[in-house]
């Protein structure tokens, strides 16, 4: 239904123009003119029937011009993209000369850059944004004012005032963010300071305005300068007052984003903004203008038959201004033969490279800057491609309207009226009186302290380790006085916020509260909001997060066990044997004996003559030949890369010996009693926790038995339990939480061990009341100290950890060698020794078979020949002693037998004589004839 309203809204106002024109224009030549804003908007609408009303007033003034402006409306629906999309179809539709809009800043950074591309002006009198700059955009002309050109007049204004402070609430868009720079750098020229920046979305809700709010209401500041869309300003003052921050103490200072339109804003919304101060844009008063008033609001009428009538306001006569330079312009430029052309392009690729380009835009663009007359707004120059800046009327905003209390001007500043010079004697600022939020008269001093007047209540509870806090009433003015690590933290925090905290310590266990005294309970008081925060030793944990929020943590999180610690070795007379486990013992003496075992074969079957004899020595060869390298003894190449590697691993094993003994003799080696919770529970230990934590409950999921877990109070409670132990009525370990194990091992350095963590924790915290504004800003200065050497420094001052202390943490000894850690020289020293034998093993069954074959054949041969001689029947006559042809004579004993054997490799010896001869042959026999002989058997080695 909106939608269509605004079609027939656009199609009547366009007819309606349309005839204005042609009933002033007569032949005159028509240029083309694009007006883009967002027609359903208050801003829209009153800019829409000035225009109409600027186009009849300036052709009814100049009825002999030749040309005339032809308006193309379009409505931008509030939207970038539509906005930018209406332009691009002026631009190459209807060939546009000039664009009025659009409406936002955010739209007006694209659509100029389209008609830089084009050459075709881009005139807004709404987008004030100071990131439009001129110098990037040559086709962009604002005319109205830049948003920058009010910061000087808010900065003199705080200054008179005395206000030290400002915090500036801005909507996060191009609009709202364009100022800010401009803000901060002339606030810090007048020494007021900025602590805090809050960002406010454009699509915020009242829940996250309220919240923001809130947070607001926490801080020291009270001066506030709002720049924002009306739309989103109104919501805002609504929920300020609402929250009580339109009350006497608060300062609101707006932008004229929202007063030039405080006529034009419901009632209610002026109501709430009952107090503030407002930068308006002041407007000559003139004949002109009333009577253009008059006319306005019954044309409005006309055009808007169902929307209430506002008052006309600035930007109305800015567009009305706007026409008449646009009008001036094109008629000094002529635009007779305004022609486009297009880009030299060999194909068109997107819409944008084939904009054409206007032959007349720069000639129109310089007659609109040279625009000089005084319109309805005042005096209009373009001079600067942007008004110049002129009178801004300080307002303050009462009831349902406003009231003038002073002027801004660049020249002589503040001053109660228009042409007065800035006073400099009178302390305070000459301005009329201000009626201020919470109809007071009183100047505000511009700061309060937080939660409406109340300092900050910070519960504080001593601790068991008053290293983290400890907690004291003065007995003279029964204030409360903390210390510790935790308090130094808390109190390191708060400086390093962006705004002033003002906070007392309140103990507690006062008669207010009405609590058990456990952690649990002294969280939940900032629940029944006895306490804005606690702070202390206070573990975050899962069940507080459900009435609470936590702080980051500021400490090690987790908990671990104290245990005693003993020494691992016992230096006695066996000690040599502790360098290595029982395994690794075991390893090496059967690797020793393997290693020999394969060393002699190998030799056995080299037939080294080294190796042979008796079962006794051949054992003393096995174990000579691991340890020692003899060249006499060690022939074939396999056995000394055997050897070879022997050695290594020796050399290696030797060395790792000789260290670790030398380890366990030299250094102490401490090992805790116990490594594992689950250990204590299978020797049924006790074990010891601080009274009042929540480890007992800890402990009793994990199966401890009720009987086994005893409370102590106090480090020294915890030093006499474990030096007990056990079974002298004491404990074997103490659970506790890491911050307080490490303090507990700073004081008891010697004999004590930390063992873990053994549970996942958060560590420790503060704990504010759920949705309580302080939390971000609180975890986020906490995480600044933490991590610097402010944390160090109060360890330092508060822990005392002690440099030379060994036993801080886990403490782990030399162990013992295990087989396991020489796996890999045991595989390699096996693989050499396993590989040699199988290729010994390969090789001589290889010699074996050749020479098996050998004989074989002689054997064959020899046979062949005694059948011969057999059929012949014919004795073999002087051959007496003297061997056959298959035969050898040797001469001498049986050791030159043996030797000869050796060399020929025969497997059978004849001996004719053994005293005398003896014939070694390669055939199966040798008959000698003529006389017997002895046939001597001989294996071959």
């Amino acid at each position: 239904m909106e939608i269509a309203t605004r079609v027939i809204l656009l199609l009547l106002l366009s007819a309606g123009i349309g005839v204005a024109q042609n009933a002033s224009g007569g032949g005159a030549h028509e240029v083309h003119v694009g007006v883009i804003l967002d027609l359903g908007s208050l801003v829209g609408k009153i800019a829409i029937t000035s225009i109409s009303l600027a186009l009849e007033d300036f052709y009814a003034a100049h009825q002999n011009y030749s040309t005339k402006l032809v308006l193309h409306i379009r409505d931008s629906t509030s939207d970038d993209v539509q906005a930018a999309a209406q332009a691009l179809d002026l631009l190459e539709n209807y060939k546009v000369e000039t664009i009025i809009g659009p409406e936002k800043s955010s739209q007006a950074i694209f659509i100029s850059d389209l008609g830089t591309k084009s050459h075709v002006p881009i005139i807004s009198f709404t987008a004030t944004s100071p990131t439009l700059s001129p110098s990037s955009l040559p086709y962009f002309v604002r005319a109205t004012l830049n948003d920058s050109a009010q910061v000087s007049c808010i900065a003199s204004t705080i200054k008179a005032y005395g206000w030290r402070k400002a915090v500036p609430i801005y909507e996060d868009t191009e609009y709202g963010r364009g100022i800010i720079p401009y803000l901060i750098d002339v606030l810090q020229e007048d020494n007021v300071h900025v602590p805090y920046r809050s960002v406010i979305p454009q699509s915020a809700t009242s829940e996250q305005i309220t919240k923001e709010l809130y947070k607001l209401m926490t801080m020291q500041t009270r001066v506030y300068i709002v720049h924002m869309s009306s739309a989103l300003a109104s919501t805002l003052f609504i929920k300020a007052k609402e929250v009580g921050m339109m009350k006497k103490g608060y300062v609101w200072i707006i932008t004229g984003g929202v007063t030039n339109l405080i006529d034009s804003l419901h009632p209610s919304v002026v109501e709430s903004m009952n107090g503030a101060l407002g930068i308006h844009f002041y407007v000559p008063k003139s004949t002109e203008l009333n009577n253009f008033t008059t006319r306005w609001n019954i044309r409005y009428q006309i055009d808007n038959p169902t929307d209430p009538l506002p008052k006309l306001n600035i930007f109305g006569l800015w567009s009305y201004d706007t026409i008449w330079a646009v009008a001036q312009a094109a008629e000094k430029v002529g635009l007779a033969n305004a022609t486009f052309r297009k880009p030299v392009s060999k194909q068109k690729s997107t819409d944008l490279e084939a904009l054409e380009t206007s032959s007349n835009g720069p000639e129109l663009l310089k007659e609109i800057l040279q625009s000089k007359f005084i319109g309805l707004s005042g005096r209009f120059d373009l001079s600067d491609r942007q008004l110049a800046v002129s009178t801004f009327q300080i307002i303050n905003i009462i009831g349902r309207g406003w009231r003038e209390i002073g002027f801004w001007k660049a020249q002589n500043g503040l001053s109660r009226r228009l042409n007065q010079s800035q006073s400099t004697t009178n302390l305070l600022p000459d301005l009329n009186p201000v009626i201020w939020p919470g109809e007071s008269i009183d100047i505000p001093r511009g700061f309060e302290v937080p939660a409406s007047g109340k300092k900050l209540r910070v519960g504080v509870r001593s601790s068991g380790y008053q290293q983290f806090i400890k907690v004291e009433k003065d007995q003279f003015t029964g204030a409360t006085k903390a210390t510790g690590l935790s308090v130094d933290v808390f109190e390191e925090a708060v400086k390093i916020l962006p705004y002033a905290v003002p906070y007392e310590y309140v103990l507690f266990g006062s008669p207010e509260d009405t609590s058990s005294g456990s952690y649990d309970d002294f969280v939940y008081q900032v629940h029944l909001k006895v306490y804005d925060i606690v702070i202390g030793d206070i573990t975050i944990r899962y069940n507080r997060t459900f009435y609470a929020d936590f702080t980051v943590p500021y400490t090690e999180s987790g908990i671990a066990m104290v245990v005693p610690v003993k020494d691992s070795v016992k230096k006695n007379t066996w000690i040599f044997l502790k360098p290595l486990t029982p395994g690794m013992w075991l390893g090496s003496i059967v690797f020793f004996i393997y290693t020999g075992v394969v060393v002699l074969s190998l030799e056995f079957l080299g037939n080294n003559k080294h190796v042979r004899g008796t079962i006794p020595r051949q054992l003393g060869i096995m174990i000579f030949f691991p340890l020692f390298e003899e060249k006499e003894i060690v022939e074939r190449l396999l056995s000394r890369i055997v050897m070879i590697v022997w050695l290594c691993f020796l050399l290696v094993v030797t060395s790792s010996y000789t260290a670790n003994l030398t380890s366990m003799l030299t250094v102490q080696q401490l090992q805790p009693t116990v490594n594992d919770i689950q250990e204590l529970l299978k020797r049924g230990e006790i074990v010891g926790y601080h009274r009042g934590s929540y480890v007992k409950g800890l402990l009793e999921e994990l199966g401890f038995d009720r009987s086994k877990i005893k409370p102590y109070d106090t480090p020294d409670d915890f030093h006499n339990a474990l030096s007990r132990g056990s079974s002298n009525g004491g404990i074997a370990a103490l659970l506790h939480e890491v911050p307080y194990i490490k303090l507990f091992l700073a004081n008891h350095c010697k004999g004590y061990t930390m063992v873990g963590p053994i549970y996942k924790a958060a560590g420790f915290g503060y704990a504010l009341a759920k949705g309580n504004p302080l939390l971000g800003d609180i975890s986020k200065a906490m995480l600044n100290v933490t991590g610097g050497d402010t944390m160090v420094q109060i360890e330092k001052k508060w822990m005392g950890y002690q440099n030379d202390c060994q036993n801080v943490g886990p403490v782990t000894g030399s162990s013992s060698l295990t087989f396991a850690n020489f796996r890999g020289l045991f595989i390699l020293t096996g693989a050499a020794s396993t590989s040699s034998l199988f290729i010994a093993l390969i090789i001589y069954a290889y010699k074996k078979q050749h020479r098996s074959t050998k004989l074989m054949q002689n054997d064959n041969k020899q046979v062949g020949k005694n059948r011969t001689d057999e059929e012949n029947n014919e004795p073999q006559e002087g051959n007496q002693g003297v061997v056959t042809e298959e035969c050898v004579q040797f001469s001498g004993d049986g050791e030159e037998n043996q030797r000869l054997h050796e060399q020929t490799g025969s497997e059978q010896v004849y001996d004719r004589n053994p005293n005398t001869s003896t014939a070694a042959c390669d055939g199966s026999a040798a008959i000698r004839r003529g006389q017997p002989s002895t046939v001597l058997q001989a294996e071959s080695t």
